[in-house]
């Protein structure tokens, strides 16, 4: 009765709530929060954080920091969320200082839902997210630019007392636009840190090989810092981008068609491919490298190297979405991210009866009723539909909403009443009676 009154109660003031964050302004109490970080504060205001779903609605966002599941880039899945249940996900995944992160959250209901997106970034010990960037609230979608070479993490969670079926997709682009026109990544022949000179120096750049006179193209929007000649470089050209802190450096150049102090856009000429400098005996190239005020020279891979383009898994049938299934193999693992080679969760015997709460048609993302979320193979589980075996009570029986002994009691079942038998889970049974309805049986006498 407490829930249900809570529910009601969530449902006239949280449309209040959610018209107060979205006119919030410049200057205003919440001009430096994230729109997460406003939702979070105006549940606290209205004192809803003391509500069973206020509650598990900020602790489903913590968890989500630190029950992530690694993926690789590009990655999408689908799921579904409820309105009677708080639901959070996050996935860790490597950015490299250069990549250009794109994360995409599309989600149908029958109402309009807000989904918040934040990114975070983690220590050298993969911990202590601390936030880079969130999406507006306005929006489902949000590009983020990594600045440091670390583990990132993206954590999902839509607003409360809204349901929907929800496709999460990221990808990677680089942050600036090649250098050389009708060229791509496939062209570098020559990598960041190689020896030259004997060992006496490193390659603080990228080889970019073209026929002479190929348009050098400006990678970013910047101002010309410095047009002149060396005897590494030969024809040179210094573009600031001061957008990033960081200098890029054309070298090797036919000639230079821009002088210092010029303004240009992506995509401008600002000089030719050549091999003039220490690079006359070779053919002509595009030397390219990055200079960053605070770290000095960096690789300039990751910031032109192609894209993924978008991601192409397989998505899960929609109708599968919260349905129950069960181990069809001898025993099977819960892997905590969608892929062979990741670290195992738990190994459950045949049998073993469980929820889909989203995933891909190869892997299934999984909640286990201890609470363990993870991730199957799709080919290891059956629906959990067709019975094990048909079953008398020998006693009158709690069924059970969960299996677990603090779970609501849905009914009690007579001694005798016949109930098929869909699957187990530790000392519990997935049961279904005549009737349809199905819950949680406890073996424990």
């Amino acid at each position: 009765m407490y829930r249900f009154f809570t529910y009601r109660l969530l449902i006239i003031v949280l449309p209040g709530l959610l018209g107060a964050c979205k006119s919030v302004g410049p200057g205003q109490l919440f001009r430096s929060a994230s729109p997460h970080d406003q939702y979070t504060q105006s549940l606290r205001t209205a004192h809803l954080e003391q509500t069973a779903l206020g509650t598990d609605w900020l602790a489903s966002a913590d968890r989500a920091l630190k029950d992530s599941v690694l993926v690789n880039v590009p990655y999408r899945e689908s799921g579904y969320f409820s309105s009677s249940r708080p639901f959070a996900l996050g996935y860790r995944l490597k950015g490299q200082r250069g990549d250009k992160f794109i994360i995409k959250v599309d989600v149908q209901g029958q109402e309009p839902v807000q989904v918040f997106i934040d990114v975070f970034e983690l220590d050298e010990r993969n911990q202590d997210p601390d936030r880079l960037a969130s999406a507006k609230a306005d929006t489902n979608q949000l590009e983020v630019e990594i600045r440091r070479t670390r583990t990132h993490l993206i954590r999902i969670q839509p607003e409360l007392l809204r349901s929907g079926r929800y496709t999460l997709s990221i990808s990677r682009e680089p942050v600036l636009s090649f250098p050389v026109s009708g060229r791509d990544s496939r062209q570098i022949s020559s990598y960041f840190g190689v020896p030259r000179d004997a060992g006496r120096r490193r390659h603080e750049g990228i080889d970019i090989f073209a026929p002479r006179g190929t348009p050098a193209l400006a990678a970013s929007d910047g101002t010309v810092s410095g047009v002149g000649t060396n005897n590494l470089g030969g024809n040179v050209v210094y573009l600031s981008d001061s957008r990033r802190n960081q200098t890029l450096y054309y070298a090797h150049l036919d000639s230079q068609a821009v002088r210092q102090g010029q303004r240009v856009s992506v995509g401008d000429t600002v000089g030719f491919v050549g091999n003039t400098g220490n690079a006359r005996t070779t053919s002509p190239h595009l030397h390219f490298g990055i200079y960053s005020s605070n770290t000095g020279a960096v690789d300039p891979l990751p910031f032109v190297r192609r894209g993924t383009g978008p991601a192409r898994q397989s998505l899960i049938a929609a109708e599968t979405l919260g349905d129950s299934v069960r181990v069809s193999a001898v025993r099977a693992v819960i892997r905590q991210s969608p892929n062979g080679d990741a670290p195992i969760l738990r190994t459950l015997p045949r049998s073993s009866a469980f929820a889909i709460t989203g995933g891909t048609a190869t892997w299934l993302r999984v909640e286990l009723p201890d609470g363990i979320t993870g991730y199957i193979a799709s080919n290891s589980v059956e629906p959990a539909r067709k019975s094990l075996r048909r079953a008398a009570l020998p006693v009158g029986t709690d069924l059970l909403e969960a299996a677990n002994s603090k779970s609501a009691v849905m009914e009690t079942l007579p001694a005798g009443t016949a109930v098929d038998v869909l699957g187990v889970f530790g000392s519990y049974q997935l049961v279904r009676r005549v009737s349809g309805a199905t819950g949680w049986l406890s073996q424990t006498p």
